[in-house]
């Protein structure tokens, strides 16, 4: 409900009373939160946001499964609500290229639940959308539940619906934050203390987090949009255009906010090809452009309302609507408009806007806790798309403990507001980068594409020496990491009845070198640069106190003992996998991935230590190099005087020894099922800790191995990779990790696995092999049997040393018993696979354990 005054306190306060703060708000009040407020700086609900000037077109079929979940939540959310236009949604193919995404498309939709995907010929295409000229394409996907929604009318009926205060005209000009965590919300209408405080400012979320100390990557965009005159082609269409805002406070040219509220009769059209969408506005087109250069606007600039103009409404800039300024496309968004729509040549605009919204470096959402203040949420660099999804699930990450939507648990790797780098809050960085995702919004991205700027910023101390080698450099968490060598290039030769060719989009930025260093570590002996790769020193009275009431596996090890385990949230979900080593008797080094990993998982653990325990995220602080292969033991033994022999040095045990000269804490562990050891020491001497083992490695045919060989190994063996095979949406038992599981222990999200192990598994992880192909498939892809989709692979590579296809999937538990029978869809053609037990390599371990 609205009201006038801001109160003097309230249990949460959203900042932002657009689709997302409105949609928060919402979904706590559903929850039973009560005592919650959202402040706008604008009127209600024509606020001048990016919510209440965009067009509100909804495809829902996106690569990424929480992005097409939470779309698919919010069409089915404001459908019942009365508020959303289920027209359907046609994207359209100009080349073969396109057609090819298109099936892309079909498969993502198939794997992630969407109803009825449809693959359309031109015809089918012209049926639907008469305007189109059919001679310029070359079919469409059609999904049946995409559609519009009517942005004011579903911030109004989110206002009424909701328990909580909505009061507009109220500018934030102060976040406090006291001890680390936010104490109240200060306006130009009074200061409100609180115990929560949501950002859900999107155009405005730098300047928001700014407030709060907070360097937050949220880079603003202007965007292209018309609206043409009544056409001759869309006269039976009625319009209410001049009385769809009657009533309502409106900042600006009243004519965005008439023509946004004017709903589609038929299916919401996108020219990908060009960058381009439109739908129907009644008995007008509404046409929207990404194909011109990206107009990027100052993060700090964003302004506020006048009567002139709503604050994320620019001027028209006609120059980019008729000349070609995109850097990937060579027609400017009038011609390829007037190609494909004869209709709106020669026709005159009735509203025009340059709308802002925004983007972050790697084009997904930031949500959810943030770092540095405890209490502060994020929910910045949502569309309308996804709001109603995001609100849900920041919701239910607010009040329970667990990101879900009422399909279950969601993944929160890719959109949590921590996994942004250092580096990345610096505004040059953030609106160059930003930039860039708007050029490629439309754009066919290929697999494994890399960025060409701001390179080279995180470097490990044997960059120098894999730069010698002809390193392929790929950029992970800002670290320039090594995906290949040319000067392995001569294994090629030796493997090549090994190594079976790829070609089509699966062997797009792949390089048959990966293979060959798969083989050769098999074989001989490499070293893995695992820099990027995150340590976390937990040390302090009561530390293996802590250490236990947080990891899943019993912690309670002897000194120099290592232990594989997970970290799980309330609901079981696994935050992340750990390896925990004892240093000392209140002394411990957690290990886990790179990327992420330092800001989620290391503040993860940081916020939940007690006082008396000191956690020290080591980010970039150890450089590290994982030494793998029959020869590893040979190699090391020449390098140091410790005894590294199977009895002196057992599996999962760690040192302190000396490598030549350097300190290094060697763990004997290994991610690729081979004899090897993870070297840990500090940053610098990491340029010793390579030569060393370099040199000492010669006669040995040591080798540098790269990301590439490391993916192919770990999938023969069978160990998973946090953020593809597990994340917050897989409880231990479903991901095939009971044994990192001691329920005798006192844990963090103990309770949810005895309800779930009573409720039983209903799905497990498997591998799949193909049956008669050497193709590698791609994840996302859609597994099914008998024509019901039973999941889609989560990650997929070739296995060179058992020589076969490898998929891993999570299937309905009756499906996961090995000789079960499946089909894998990927790139329009089907492949016949088979279930089959794991690890697919080395079940017995005599590799790793000799």
């Amino acid at each position: 409900m609205s009201t006038e005054t801001p109160p003097s306190r309230a249990d949460t306060v959203i900042i932002g009373a657009g689709a997302v703060g409105c949609s928060v708000a919402y979904h706590l009040s559903e929850l039973g939160a009560e005592d919650v407020t959202v402040v706008d700086q604008g009127p209600l609900p024509v606020t001048g946001g990016s919510s209440v000037h965009a067009p509100g077109i909804m495809f829902q079929t996106s690569p990424s499964k929480i992005q097409t979940k939470a779309a698919h939540y919010t069409s089915r959310l404001l459908s019942e609500a009365g508020v959303y236009d289920e027209v359907g949604g046609i994207e359209l193919a100009r080349s073969e290229d396109r057609m090819d995404f298109l099936r892309r498309r079909k498969e993502w939709a198939t794997s992630y639940g969407l109803p009825e995907p449809q693959l359309l010929d031109p015809e089918e295409v012209t049926d639907h959308l008469p305007m189109v000229d059919e001679e310029e394409i070359l079919g469409g996907y059609y999904s049946p539940t995409d559609g519009r929604v009517d942005g004011i009318a579903a911030l109004q009926w989110y206002m009424e619906q909701s328990a909580a205060d909505f009061i507009g005209n109220t500018e934030v000009s102060d976040i406090e934050v006291e001890d680390g965590a936010v104490q109240a919300v200060v306006t130009d209408r009074g200061r409100i203390e609180c115990d929560r405080c949501v950002m859900a400012t999107n155009n405005w979320g730098y300047q928001t987090g700014q407030l709060a100390g907070l360097d937050l990557p949220i880079a603003p965009v202007e965007h292209q949009y018309v609206v043409t005159e009544p056409l001759d082609e869309l006269a039976d269409e009625e319009s209410s255009v001049g009385d769809n805002t009657t009533g309502l406070d409106v900042p600006g040219d009243r004519s965005i906010a008439e023509y946004m509220s004017e709903g589609p009769t038929q299916p919401v059209g996108r020219d990908q090809d060009h960058s381009l969408y439109f739908r129907n506005h009644g008995d007008a087109l509404g046409m929207g452009s990404y194909n011109h250069e990206t107009l990027s606007v100052d993060p700090e600039a964003m302004g506020k309302n006048t009567d002139e103009h709503q604050a994320s409404v620019r001027g028209f800039t006609k120059e980019h609507w008729e000349t070609p300024t995109h850097r990937g496309r060579d027609k400017s968004a009038k011609q390829a408009f007037d190609e494909l729509l004869p209709a709106t040549q020669d026709v005159d605009y009735e509203a025009t806007e340059n709308g802002i919204f925004v983007f972050t470096p790697d084009g997904m959402p930031a949500v959810g806790p943030t770092a540095a203040v405890d209490g502060l949420w994020s929910g910045l660099a949502i569309w309308w798309t996804h709001s109603g999804g995001y609100g849900k699930i920041l919701a239910e990450w607010m009040e329970n403990g667990v990101p879900r939507l009422p399909s279950g648990p969601v993944d929160t790797g890719g959109i949590h507001v921590r996994r942004f780098e250092p580096h990345a809050g610096e505004k040059e960085y953030f609106v160059d980068r930003g930039a860039k995702r708007y050029e490629q919004v439309y754009s066919i991205v290929e697999p494994r594409w890399q960025p060409d700027d701001h390179r080279g910023l995180r470097t490990s101390p044997f960059y120098h020496q894999q730069q010698e080698l002809g390193a392929e450099f790929y950029q992970s968490g800002g670290w320039e990491t090594p995906q290949y060598y040319e000067s392995n290039a001569d294994l090629v030769d030796r493997y090549e009845d090994q190594i079976p060719e790829q070609d089509g989009w699966q062997a797009i930025n792949r390089s048959p070198i990966e293979a060959a260093e798969h083989l050769h570590t098999r074989e001989k002996v490499s070293m893995f640069d695992m820099t990027t790769f995150s340590s976390i020193v937990v040390e302090g009275e009561g530390s293996g106190e802590f250490l236990q009431s947080v990891c899943s596996n019993d912690i309670d090890i002897d000194i120099g003992q290592v232990r594989y385990s997970l970290l799980l949230n309330e609901g079981g979900g696994i935050l992340a996998d750990v390896t925990v080593v004892r240093l000392d008797d209140e002394e411990y080094l957690v290990t886990t991935g790179g990327g992420n990993s330092p800001g989620i998982h290391g503040g993860w653990l940081e916020e939940h230590a007690p006082e008396t325990v000191g956690v020290h995220v080591e980010e970039g602080a150890r450089s590290t190099i994982g030494l793998w292969g029959p020869n590893a033991r040979l190699l090391l033994q020449r390098c140091t005087d410790a005894d590294v022999t199977n009895s002196g040095f057992p599996y999962f045990r760690a040192k302190q020894i000396y490598v030549g000269e350097v300190p290094v804490i060697a763990l004997r562990v290994s991610y690729v099922g081979e004899l090897g050891w993870e070297l840990w020491a500090p940053t610098e001497y990491g340029q010793r800790l390579w030569e060393t083992l370099w040199e000492a490695g010669q006669d040995l045919d040591v080798r540098p191995m790269g990301g590439g060989a490391l993916s192919s190994m770990r999938l023969e063996k069978g160990y998973r990779l946090w953020g593809t095979d597990i994340d917050t949406d897989a409880n231990p038992f479903e991901a095939g990790l009971p044994f990192a599981v001691d329920m005798d222990t006192d844990f963090v999200g103990k309770e949810a696995l005895q309800a779930a192990r009573e409720d039983g598994i209903d799905n497990r992880i498997t591998p799949l092999t193909l049956d008669d192909s050497t193709d590698i498939m791609l994840s996302g892809r859609p597994v099914t049997k008998d024509g019901e989709t039973l999941g889609y692979v989560q990650a997929g590579d070739y296995g060179y040393t058992i020589g076969e296809s490898i998929a891993y999937t999570y299937v309905p538990s009756e499906y996961a018993e090995a000789g079960t029978t499946v089909q894998v869809h990927c790139e329009g053609e089907t492949y016949d696979a088979t279930v089959r037990d794991e690890p697919l390599f080395d079940p017995g371990r005599e590799r790793i354990i000799r």
